[in-house]
């Protein structure tokens, strides 16, 4: 069992027989109050996050969640398809809500980590960085490349990014997946 003064970032407990996971965590204590822990937390269900402060008095259970390692097939009409590595006949389908944010950043062949609780699937982790080829990236313009442009290129999963100048098709590119930003150039094509 946790307290409140256990609710330190990274803690996952369940509140309301939700997943929550603690983003920020800070102890106030006010004059003549009794102290509180003052959260940020994130609902791993639904992916609400919301502040909430805690008191001496509560008490709650530690979050089992389980982490499966997939690896990403191919997507289908809002179906995302994943199977497991050990089995690969083993498959997976999640639907647009479970996968979120993280559905524009899949490309075949990558491999991710189902998170489970329960029996239920609840969310999914991507690698923080993930190579992507440059399908389309339009001409670098001669003018103020001193200065360190931008221009819009289009990955291969047609994911659109702002990225140097210098990049063009066939390069190989890092994406960090939690921004959406360029981080670097790893091949030349």
């Amino acid at each position: 069992m946790l307290t409140y003064a256990n609710l330190q970032k990274g803690t996952l407990f369940i509140l309301d027989g939700d997943p929550y996971e603690v983003l920020e965590s800070q102890f106030l204590r006010m004059q003549q109050r009794k102290p509180v822990m003052q959260a940020k937390i994130k609902n791993l269900a639904s992916g609400k996050i919301t502040s909430r402060s805690f008191h001496q008095n509560e008490i709650f259970k530690e979050a089992n969640i389980e982490k499966r390692p997939m690896c990403f097939i191919f997507a289908h009409r809002g179906q995302f398809t994943f199977s497991s590595p050990e089995k690969p006949g083993q498959r997976i389908s999640l639907n647009e809500n479970a996968v979120g944010e993280n559905g524009k950043f899949l490309k075949t062949n990558m491999d991710v980590e189902l998170l489970v609780f329960g029996e239920k699937i609840i969310g999914l982790v991507m690698p923080i960085k993930a190579d992507y080829v440059v399908k389309n990236a339009p001409p670098s313009e001669r003018s103020n490349t001193a200065q360190g442009g931008t221009k819009e290129i289009v990955l291969e999963n047609d994911l659109p990014v702002q990225a140097p100048f210098f990049i063009n098709e066939g390069d190989t590119v890092r994406i960090n997946t939690q921004s959406g930003e360029y981080v670097e150039r790893v091949e030349k094509a």
